[in-house]
């Protein structure tokens, strides 16, 4: 029986192998013609009509500079490119933006929260308050150093002291009643005492800027964690006597402490009262 299976396999092979023998023989026309009745025709040939994707060549020219104003105008092109590499420091170290960020990330330590809302979402909250307090100080900027100079109606120098100057007055303006950071880099770098702004270099405003601002964000933090901190010890000190000691507190306070934070508005309060620590 076995050997009887094993012949009608090899059979059926034979015959298998015949017919594709005999198709691959048959003419391309004959096979062309035994196509389905409805069937699509298809052709493998190009259309005279499409052509090729042309790419463009890209020529790039490195020549000497002949005269000193096309070496000035690279140096300054450097410093251009160097400076937009370094404007998101620049955004977040010399506008409000690190007062804004500090003080929420305080509010979200003082409720115990720790996903939410994400850092991401902070940030963004603070980068648009920013903007909006920033406002007219860029359009400022944009006004009299961009626009012009795009236009090459002033120079670069001439753009940079117009940009230079709203930032300036907006830094300073925030240090007028507290000038102290001011008077300790300028003792540092031993220059004299500085009676109006414009006797304070950038290079000194900048960095007394940066500590005035983490000094008020931390303030404003602290007054923010005292009532939070309130409600966990009274939380604290009541399980303490109920004997629930290994129960955590936070777990306990901090619906009370959203809750409190809810009621009295917090996020509004704390908006409004940031935009007018900013803008007196």
């Amino acid at each position: 029986m076995k050997h009887i299976s094993r012949m009608k396999k090899y059979g059926l092979f034979v015959i298998f192998c015949t017919v594709i023998g005999f198709m691959c023989a048959m003419p391309v026309s004959a096979q062309q013609n035994n196509f389905p009745a409805g069937s699509t025709r298809g052709s493998t040939e190009m259309n005279n009509t499409i052509r090729n994707a042309t790419v463009p060549n890209i020529d790039i020219n490195i020549t000497q500079p002949t005269t000193g104003r096309q070496v000035a105008f690279s140096v300054q092109l450097l410093l251009l490119l160097t400076v937009l590499t370094l404007a998101p420091s620049l955004l977040i170290l010399m506008t409000c933006f690190l007062r804004f960020s500090i003080v929420l990330d305080f509010v979200k330590r003082a409720l115990s929260l720790q996903q939410v809302p994400p850092t991401s979402v902070l940030n963004g909250i603070a980068f648009f308050m920013t903007v909006f307090v920033m406002w007219p100080t860029f359009t400022q900027i944009y006004n009299n150093s961009f626009k012009p100079l795009s236009d090459g109606k002033i120079s670069i120098d001439e753009a940079y002291q117009q940009a230079e100057a709203p930032m300036r007055i907006f830094m300073y303006s925030q240090m007028s009643e507290d000038t102290s950071y001011i008077s300790m880099f300028m003792a540092m770098g031993k220059m004299e005492k500085p009676r109006t702004l414009a006797d304070v270099p950038t290079h000194v405003l900048i960095p007394a800027y940066i500590l005035h601002e983490l000094t008020v964000a931390f303030k404003i933090g602290v007054l923010l964690y005292i009532p939070f901190i309130i409600i966990d010890m009274v939380v604290a000190s009541i399980l303490m006597s109920m004997g629930m000691m290994m129960l955590p507190p936070v777990q306990i306070s901090m619906p009370f402490k959203l809750m409190l934070f809810v009621l009295v508005d917090g996020w509004g309060l704390l908006t409004q009262q940031l935009f007018n620590s900013v803008i007196k």
